[in-house]
């Protein structure tokens, strides 16, 4: 006998029931424990999406969406990518590559027309980032990619990248090229033993591995590559004087960073045009590639500080920057012992909007040695020993830092303290220079004048013929550097 139409309904109801039972007696509990991101998503269901969570249709749909997101890329869509990375993240919030993608994407893929990064999504990136290492603290992939953000793209305050690289190293499944990169985060903080005693230990785990294992090339190359590293590192400790600082004998002998040398920094800005200025300075360092950083921003935005921002104030993942915020940076590159460089800001009135009630803006000038190449380190140390200005140089710009793991040490917590450390603080060099609305898009006023502020040492007869394609060169016969300003001849007996 076939059942009725009403038996079937009343079968399809009980079994309805018998679902949203399951669904709320047992599985929700243990979804909301093992994969519920907690975003409160969880609570604002609806019954029918409930019932297709039942089923796992989260995961299928945070997949779909995922493939859908890749076409965006494709075709340079990155804002439409934003809501997606976002929906998948709760939907499925075990998904590591969606979490490393999106901070990857929002980190560095929204750029200006000169490919200059829009800093103001670098919180969202971290609280991305954040949110996915509580998401999945068995993994290491997470914790490394925030601390990547702190070492490589704000490249500043680098006690940041050492608590997340260091929460990366107490992971198994952390690959072994890259826990080198820790070491580096602790010279970049100053914290040059713990980077010494950080590669002694991979030396000593890895040898130890290889004799057991010498068959395995990949185990010889990570050995090659650390005792190469340790050694690179102690000579450098000698010459720049760190270990007869440690010993109290600086004064015994001559070091590369003794006698510090005189940078000579000098600026100068004009606005060309609306939004446009041509930023001019010294730098009296003959090796090629020095990059000073340069940066415009709000003069009075609570979230912003010298030459950086509040990078780490984001919690919550908000994706939307503050659109009304104007932070630009970008780098002079120094040739000739000069740096020259035109920032055009017209073309992105979204990303520059000078839209705040303030009336000014800085253009800040700032110069780490902890970030410069290892060559011009040599001379500077670790921490601007052997570096000075006499008009610009600043100890009070960055303050020495560093984070105190609580008794969970290694796995992600929240009882990490911030704590500031009693060694000298960094040498760098700093200074502002202060141009008003008005002047930087050319109105009132300025409709017909062009804006120019610079330092007071600042020397114009140095820029006064442009030869930015010829780089002078020191040669093995020439003597102490004295600059020379462009065009101007030479006088018989000078070096070449």
């Amino acid at each position: 006998m076939r059942p009725t139409k009403g038996k079937l309904l009343g079968i399809l109801a009980a079994t309805f029931v018998g679902q949203m039972a399951l669904q709320v007696g047992v599985i929700q509990d243990y979804w909301k424990k093992n994969y519920w991101s907690g975003q409160g998503f969880a609570e604002s269901l609806s019954p029918d999406q409930t019932l297709l969570q039942l089923f796992g249709f989260r995961e299928f749909l945070a997949g779909i969406l995922w493939v859908r997101a890749d076409s965006f890329f494709d075709e340079g869509n990155y804002d439409a990518v934003l809501p997606i990375i976002r929906l998948c993240t709760i939907l499925d919030p075990k998904q590591i590559d969606i979490y490393a993608t999106g901070m990857w994407h929002i980190a560095y893929n929204f750029t200006d027309e000169e490919q200059r990064s829009d800093r103001r999504y670098i919180p969202s990136a971290l609280a991305l980032g954040k949110e996915g290492s509580r998401q999945n603290p068995n993994t290491y992939e997470l914790f490394f990619e925030t601390g990547w953000i702190w070492y490589h793209k704000i490249d500043d305050d680098y006690h940041q990248s050492i608590k997340w690289f260091r929460q990366a190293q107490e992971r198994v499944d952390m690959l072994p090229a890259r826990r080198n990169l820790l070491a580096n985060a602790y010279q970049r903080n100053n914290q040059v033993k713990e980077g010494l005693e950080h590669y002694w230990k991979l030396y000593a785990e890895t040898a130890e591995q290889y004799e057991k294992q010498k068959d395995i090339y990949q185990l010889f190359q990570q050995k090659e590559t650390l005792e190469q590293n340790l050694d690179t590192m102690i000579v450098r400790m000698v010459q720049r004087g760190w270990l007869a600082q440690e010993r109290g004998e600086a004064g015994q002998r001559v070091y590369d960073t003794t006698e510090p040398f005189d940078v000579g920094f000098s600026a100068r800005v004009i606005v060309d045009e609306p939004k446009v200025l041509r930023v001019q300075g010294t730098w009296n360092v003959l090796p090629v590639g020095t990059r000073i950083r340069i940066i415009v921003r709000d003069a009075d935005n609570p979230n912003f500080t010298l030459a950086a921002m509040d990078w780490d104030g984001q919690n919550e993942v908000v994706l939307d920057p503050e659109r009304d915020a104007t932070f630009m940076q970008d780098q002079g590159f120094v040739k000739n012992r000069r740096f020259n460089k035109r920032i055009d800001m017209s073309k992105d009135p979204t990303m520059y909007p000078f839209a705040r009630k303030s009336e000014n803006y800085l253009v800040e000038f700032y110069y780490n040695p902890r970030s410069a190449s290892l060559h011009v380190q040599d001379k500077f140390g670790w921490n601007g020993e052997g570096m000075t200005d006499k008009n610009f140089l600043r100890t009070d710009v960055r303050k020495e830092f560093e984070w105190i793991p609580g008794p969970k040490a290694g796995m992600f917590t929240e009882d990490w303290k911030l704590a500031e450390r009693p060694t000298p603080p960094a040498r760098i060099v700093y200074t502002a220079l202060t141009l008003s609305r008005d002047q930087i898009l050319r109105k009132g006023d300025w409709i017909d004048k062009t804006p120019m502020v610079q330092t007071s040492n600042f020397d114009a007869s140095r820029f006064s013929v442009t030869t930015e394609d010829i780089i002078d060169v020191p040669t093995l016969r020439s003597s102490a550097p004295s600059p020379i300003a462009p065009g101007e001849v030479k006088k018989t007996g000078d070096n070449p």
